[in-house]
């Protein structure tokens, strides 16, 4: 916890906030003293408040607190910028609904987004006027920034859906706030089912279910009719351009577009939406170069805003714009490039101009030939209408979208698909068996996935040995479910002690759970392929990953500093301390779970094939086979693949396993690693029963493995 300790233990602060005409700015009638720290409030506490009482959430105050005292279950429709997110838990706090009885709970928020998680803790905690770890903290994936003082609690979906595993009835809480529910990511769908079961059997626990668009009848429909309360915006008219022409390269019709408006328009931050970080650093550093050609125009700073940005750099997105250049020149601007979050997680004042290319990264998944993966996609209607709004805040704005009309009325959904229609479901089963739901056929989701999915998912796990022949968890499927991990990437972690590689499997699990180490600006391509070159392990991309760990950890124990090493070789510095952070917490588990920390001799023959050994008992679901065509297809579902241009095999080996599939101009797969057939049929031969394989030369050869009178194999890379 940053700062002093916070001492004191909690008191119920529906005493000490009782006064509702303390809303006002600071008059004599308001209590001095935090209840919370039992210090007296500091006047940044008093400017903040005055803000919060413009906040439409604030009106809405009386009538929240009389629902949620008479109903179990609100539904809530506020739109981005209300003040929804702030304030309402700030409301359920002081009205003392963190305690029960003489017992102090917790009330919980979720977040689709750890960004929004992170950020949205920092702001309640500055307006409760509290250190962030107190009684505000956050909880995402791999990082817990709460304490035991904590009531006020934000996390993401996901991290509640964990929590749920080890307390089925949530007892921990007494308020539950499901928020950006419209954006139906997997975890809050799971948990709509959970909790709407959890309220049966605790009529002590409250849900608000909160959205800035979604189709709220659906939502009070499914919640027994519970009642809606709407929360108007503050909202400015907004102007809105479209293209007479479809544009060929939204990348480079997005960079035009801002220094228009940069040099054309009066002043007014601009928000950008782009898809990805490496679309984002390159479309900033475009900008950066743009902004020092045109002096006489003013300064534009360009921020970048995605995941996996540090918190303090997310936090640069709320600076004020530049100033003039200079004096009596004209004044700076600043432009935000973001994902989607920027759509409705986050709210930036100061937006004025938003460019809008139509797009965003979404996940597809298509069960048949069990392929997921990431793909750029048209936006809905409701995503582009949300975009729009954010140039509205302060004052009436403009929205230029680079498509047709014709596009947008004819092309693009009303509402974004549910992510848990458009996903592999291995977690989701895996999960619901651990929290002990065996009946998956009639668990109450708000929209069932396709019994296809459902069929694959049962597939996988059983394949995988996490659940029995009759559908039931098993010890390893126990275990799998501790990992905040992709199954398979689970049962790689409990199988490593076997192939004596647990430390080496730990590092290579970290690393592909943080994003792309390799860092390859388009000026500097050169550079950084004889940097990533002096990594490259020959049998594979995971092994190369595990050398990038290896020379960064012995930089670390040299003493020397870690950014120089990363600035020097091409690698991105905020991965690297990452993957170290996510390591040791999956260390933790392993430990937890008594899985042997083993290694073999670096010297031994054996150490790299027993890795890539323990590779294929997660993976051996994805692999694929050279055909004579000289093309792969992918093992039992014959996908035409090739590997990806970012591959370390120069070579093209007989059988590869790969992390993942990339669906671009053709299929790709990523992140690949040559294996052997012999160890398929070892360490997988109920997957690799060739009887129900298609025909094809991988099945051939397989057979001909089995049969024992393999033909001379060329050598390999051991």
């Amino acid at each position: 916890m940053a700062g002093e300790e916070v001492p004191g233990t909690v008191k119920r602060p529906a005493e000490l906030y009782e006064t509702p005409d303390a809303k006002k700015a600071k008059t004599d009638n308001e209590p001095k003293i935090n209840p919370l720290t039992e210090r007296e409030y500091s006047d940044r506490y008093y400017e903040i408040l005055q803000k919060r009482q413009k906040l439409p959430a604030w009106e809405a105050r009386k009538e929240f607190l009389k629902l949620i005292k008479r109903n179990q279950t609100v539904v809530l429709v506020g739109e981005t910028g209300s003040g929804k997110t702030t304030q309402l838990p700030q409301f359920l706090l002081e009205a003392g609904y963190h305690m029960q009885g003489d017992k102090s709970k917790g009330i919980a928020c979720t977040q689709p987004r750890r960004v929004a998680a992170m950020s949205v803790a920092q702001r309640v905690a500055d307006e409760l006027d509290t250190f962030l770890g107190a009684h505000v903290g956050y909880l995402i994936r791999f990082e817990d920034k709460t304490s035991p003082e904590t009531i006020l609690k934000f996390l993401t979906d996901g991290m509640l859906l964990r929590e749920a595993m080890t307390d089925p009835l949530l007892t921990k809480y007494s308020v539950i706030i499901l928020d950006e529910a419209h954006e139906r990511t997997l975890a809050t769908d799971v948990l709509f089912g959970l909790i709407k079961e959890v309220m049966r059997r605790r009529p002590d626990l409250k849900l608000v279910v909160m959205s800035a668009t979604m189709d709220a009848q659906k939502m009070q429909g499914y919640f027994d009719n519970a009642p809606l309360l709407n929360i108007p915006g503050r909202t400015h008219p907004v102007e809105i351009f479209y293209t007479s022409e479809p544009e060929r390269d939204y990348l480079e019709a997005a960079m035009r577009t801002v220094v228009q408006i940069h040099n054309s328009e009066p002043e007014g931050d601009i928000l950008l939406f782009l898809t990805g970080e490496e679309e984002i650093e390159q479309a900033c550093r475009q900008l950066r170069k743009e902004s020092s050609r045109n002096p006489e125009n003013g300064e534009l700073v360009a921020v970048p805003l995605y995941s996996s940005l540090p918190p303090l750099q997310q936090q640069r997105i709320f600076e004020p714009p530049p100033g003039p250049r200079f004096p009596g020149g004209p004044p700076g601007r600043k432009v935000v490039v973001a994902t989607n979050i920027a759509e409705t997680s986050i709210t930036i004042d100061g937006i004025v101009y938003v460019v809008d290319p139509g797009f965003a990264k979404q996940k597809v998944y298509n069960p048949r030939i069990r392929v997921e993966s990431l793909l750029v996609s048209p936006v809905s209607k409701a995503s582009a209408a949300q975009r729009a709004g954010r140039a509205g805040r302060t004052r009436p704005g403009k929205c230029f979208r680079l498509y047709t009309e014709k596009a947008f009325t004819t092309e693009l959904a009303e509402q974004t698909y549910p992510e848990i229609l458009r996903s592999n479901l291995g977690v989701v089963v895996l999960t619901l068996k651990k929290l002990g739901i065996d009946d998956l056929v009639h668990f109450d989701f708000l929209d069932p996935p396709a019994p296809e999915t459902m069929m694959r998912a049962l597939e996988m796990l059983n394949f995988l040995n996490h659940l029995n022949d009759d559908g039931d968890l098993t010890d390893a499927g126990d275990q799998a479910a501790e990992f905040p991990l992709d199954p398979q990437l689970a049962k790689m972690l409990i199988d490593s002690p076997k192939f004596k590689c647990s430390n080496e499997m730990l590092s290579i699990s970290a690393m592909l759970s943080v994003p792309n180490v390799f860092v390859r600006p388009k000026e500097f391509g050169k550079e950084a392929d004889d940097a990533k070159g002096r990594f490259t392990h020959l049998d594979g991309d995971h092994l190369t990953l595990l050398n990038v760990f290896h020379a960064y950890k012995q930089y670390l124990t040299e003493g020397a500093d870690p950014t120089q090493f990363c600035f020097d070789n091409y690698i991105n510095a905020r991965s690297m301390k990452s993957a170290e952070n996510v390591r040791e917490q999956l260390k933790r588990t392993m430990e937890r779970l008594n899985l042997q920390m083993l290694s073999t001799d670096f010297r031994d023959k054996e150490y790299y094939p027993n890795i890539r050994r323990c590779l294929v008992a997660g993976y051996f679901m994805q692999v694929a086979h050279l055909e004579k065509s000289n093309h792969y297809l992918t093992v039992r579902d014959n996908q035409v693949v090739a590997l990806h241009p970012s591959t370390g095999i120069t070579h093209k080996p007989e059988w590869v396993l790969y992390h993942e599939f990339v669906l671009t101009s053709k299929n790709f797969i990523r992140t690949v690693t040559q294996v052997r057939g012999e160890w398929l049929l070892e360490i997988a031969p109920s997957y690799y029963d060739v009887r129900n394989f298609p025909k094809s030369e991988a099945r051939n050869q397989l057979e001909r493995l089995q049969a024992g009178k393999s033909k001379p194999q060329q050598p390999q890379h051991q």
